[in-house]
């Protein structure tokens, strides 16, 4: 790095805007990168985001090593201290920095706070930072991974999965998640895996392990495939329309799997209520010279001017499921937010189920790994609905990812259920019947 530590004092500044400003990472990143300007490289903004987002996957780890390693209570005026001895650790332990960086860095950057008891605690930082990094075999290993999941979050996922699946679950959301790409239908497979360093799944996707500026990615320009991560494109394959079949997608930004519909050759009508979003749909669209019809409108008060055989409702939730990607959601989320978005959702499926004509098909979906905001909503639509019916999705049509099929039909990825990680997506195939 062209500044080591000035990029560390941006570090420090990006992690206390997401855990003290409880900003979404990518705004605290980018409120950061304005701040600092041209005093951060490419390389330096690179690491700013690395070491911070490393931070926030084992925040929970850090501080049991911290609060281990000393009886002393940080007070709250000696709040940055905490945060200078969780990055210096994570970059002890998680990342490839020399110990003499990490450990000199922090010592420098506690000498420069203006507070005088926080400058007071050099030694202490100097001498717990040397002490794990003597001793990192027993700090690597002695601090399971659930330690990072929030007390309520773990609770909820235990009750649901079991104990054995919430640790699976937390090892894989401590992973750097490799970027996975959607392609057209005239894109071989194996062939854009080759052109794009990645791997073929058995999902059709290609994944890439360290994919860097996608902009810079062959295909980019001509628009042969699009970000979307492997879970995120089961939706539309099973909502089974075909070219030429009209499809509605409600919530439908930022539009992957609109995408995914149109490519395929169906006429597609998207709503979403975000004008600034369905513009950036719209950006995504035009790059992959693909067509589709836009609406701006509230999906629950949208009234369609014609019947659409299918519909997908992709519902805002607490996005638990893209925790790997996200590491930020579960302090941004709790269970009052689950219960506020879950009430929005029964609002948008009462509305898909009034759109859909007799042997229409919907698919609801969620990135959410809590109940509340998937069976519990089917099970209580099913309950108040005579008219709909589950539509019961098969192994056969989830190929690789058959262990995610419920008994009841429905779909349930969890992060674990793929090798090198997946986002957990709730996903119900439901049919009007009368």
């Amino acid at each position: 790095m062209a500044n080591d530590l000035t990029a560390r004092w941006a570090a420090l500044g990006f992690l206390e805007k997401m855990l003290d400003d409880h900003l979404p990472l990518d705004q605290a990143f980018d409120q950061i990168c304005r701040q600092y300007g041209e005093k951060l490289s490419g390389q330096d903004r690179g690491f700013v985001r690395h070491l911070g987002t490393t931070c926030l996957r084992h925040l929970g780890q850090l501080d049991a090593m911290i609060n281990h390693c000393t009886t002393r209570k940080l007070t709250g005026k000696q709040k940055n201290i905490r945060n200078i001895l969780r990055l210096g650790i994570t970059q002890l332990l998680y990342m490839a920095v020399p110990a003499h960086a990490a450990v000199n860095s922090a010592v420098k950057m506690t000498d420069k706070q203006k507070n005088t008891s926080e400058r007071h605690t050099k030694g202490m930082v100097n001498a717990i930072l040397r002490r794990i990094d003597r001793e990192k075999e027993k700090f690597s290993t002695k601090f399971p991974p659930t330690l990072n999941l929030p007390k309520w979050l773990k609770e909820n996922w235990a009750a649901r999965f079991g104990a054995e699946d919430v640790e699976k679950i937390a090892a894989t959301l401590l992973d750097e998640p490799p970027l996975d790409f959607s392609l057209k239908p005239d894109c071989d497979g194996q062939e854009w895996a080759e052109k794009l360093g990645g791997t073929l799944l058995p999902a059709g996707s290609v994944r890439v392990e360290k994919a860097g500026l996608v902009q810079n990615l062959t295909g980019y320009e001509e628009g042969k495939w699009w970000v979307q991560d492997v879970a995120a494109s089961l939706p539309v394959k099973l909502l089974g329309a075909s070219s030429g079949d009209h499809v509605l997608e409600l919530c439908a930004a930022p539009g992957g799997k609109v995408a995914q519909s149109a490519a395929k050759g169906c006429r597609v009508t998207a709503v979403d209520q975000s004008a600034r979003r369905l513009r950036r749909l719209q950006e995504n669209m035009d790059r992959l010279n693909l067509t589709c019809d836009v609406v701006t409108s509230d999906a629950a008060a949208y009234k369609p001017e014609q019947d659409f055989p299918f519909i997908l409702l992709d519902a805002p939730c607490s996005s638990t499921g893209t925790l790997r990607r996200h590491p930020d959601v579960s302090r941004a989320r709790g269970p009052k937010d689950i219960a506020a978005l879950a009430e929005i959702q029964a609002r948008l499926l009462e509305a898909a189920v009034a759109m859909m004509p007799v042997g229409g098909i919907l698919i609801y979906c969620v990135c959410s790994m809590q109940a509340e905001e998937g069976p519990d909503q089917i099970k209580a639509l099913l309950d108040r609905h005579r008219t709909v019916k589950r539509k019961e999705i098969s192994g056969a049509e989830c190929i690789g990812f058959e262990k995610s099929v419920l008994d009841n039909g429905d779909v349930q990825t969890l992060p674990h259920h793929m090798a090198g990680g997946m986002d957990g997506f709730f996903i119900s195939r439901l049919i009007k019947i009368s």
